[in-house]
């Protein structure tokens, strides 16, 4: 992924208002982001842990995402969970579920669109191998290459992305 600056973050999001994303904070590591290795920008709001943005490169320029966590938990009962963008098995507490509201009036009505994604939004590092998952129970390895696995990462979050912005 390119490097965004600030702005071109800021002004990338189309499903929240102007004033939303000029309040959200950047991740705290915005200025040592390892852009090589990522696909896309995630990351949780330092300033308020319930929301969650994702950055998007697109040939039209950088598409941004504000995501929520809702309030309702999933059970503890689940031991593990698989992340629906990169597909990596974490502890049930490694993968959340984020509501994104959708762009537009529909979005501004309430309608919403959710997945189960890793927690701390890093898919592009456990897809390469640069973080690990602290998962307990046994890892199933991949007979995929890291171009596949990296291009399933994308078609799936790209699908997660046209259900937000379809009008």
């Amino acid at each position: 992924m390119e490097p965004l600056n600030e702005k071109q973050i800021r002004a990338s999001f189309v499903n929240c208002t102007k004033g939303e994303a000029a309040r959200l904070r950047l991740p705290l590591d915005f200025a040592e982001l390892p852009w090589d290795d990522l696909d896309f920008l995630g990351w949780v709001d330092p300033a308020a842990p319930r929301r969650a943005h994702l950055v998007l490169p697109r040939a039209q320029g950088p598409l941004g995402i504000s995501l929520r966590v809702p309030s309702v938990s999933r059970s503890s009962a689940l031991k593990s969970s698989l992340c629906q963008i990169c597909l990596t098995g974490h502890a049930s507490s490694g993968v959340t579920l984020l509501a994104a509201p959708l762009a537009g009036a529909r979005g501004r009505d309430g309608n919403t669109v959710g997945t189960y994604i890793c927690a701390d939004l890093a898919c592009p590092l456990y897809v390469r191998g640069k973080r690990q998952p602290k998962l307990r129970t046994t890892r199933y390895e991949e007979s995929l290459t890291l171009d596949e696995r990296l291009a399933r990462m994308s078609e799936n979050l790209d699908a997660f992305a046209a259900r937000v912005t379809a009008s």
